[in-house]
């Protein structure tokens, strides 16, 4: 009887432990198969309800904008159901028409802070400048937009949110690997 060697006892404990993983491998992708399964007899139902969602979310937001009186004073929102809804004032979005003038301007009248303001390859940082005034964004040739009364419609609890868009992506990567 011959005693098995070092490596021979380390190529044994290899094959088990391949074995093994592949069999771990062989049961995840059985779930996989079966979440695939799930997931395609369910997505068109899912599809009909962002529909309905979508529309029912369409009704709400014409009725809040058609009701502006309701959104004035101190309560601009308020949460329904889960859902906080009414006006909030818009965060405002900053343009220029020239980013190498915006730079320009930039070094004149803000030097000090024109390397958190420009990136490096000569363009105004959108973010950087989101800490700068009204007045002072004129000065460099901005302008700030869309800070108009916004409607509000958005879940306390966005955790069926992120599940529909996950459930959306896995029925898409489905799709493509069906037509592939």
């Amino acid at each position: 009887m011959s005693e098995e060697t070092p490596m021979e006892r380390i190529e044994a404990l290899t094959q088990a432990y391949a074995s093994e993983r592949d069999q771990l491998a062989g049961l995840v992708q059985e779930i996989q198969d079966e979440i695939d399964r799930i997931t395609r007899r369910a997505t068109p139902a899912i599809k009909d309800r962002v529909r309905r969602v979508a529309e029912a979310h369409d009704r709400l937001r014409a009725e809040v904008e058609a009701r502006p009186e309701l959104w004035q004073g101190k309560r601009r929102t308020v949460v329904i159901a889960g859902v906080r809804v009414g006006m909030a004032k818009g965060k405002g979005k900053i343009a220029w028409e020239d980013p190498a003038q915006v730079v320009r301007l930039i070094r004149r009248h803000f030097p000090e802070q024109a390397d958190s303001l420009i990136r490096v390859k000569e363009e105004p940082i959108r973010k950087a400048l989101g800490n700068l005034t009204v007045a002072e964004l004129r000065r460099i040739g901005c302008e700030v937009e869309d800070t108009d009364d916004q409607v509000v419609i958005k879940p306390t609890d966005s955790q069926v949110d992120k599940l529909v868009q996950q459930l959306l992506q896995d029925a898409e990567r489905i799709e493509r690997q069906e037509v592939a």
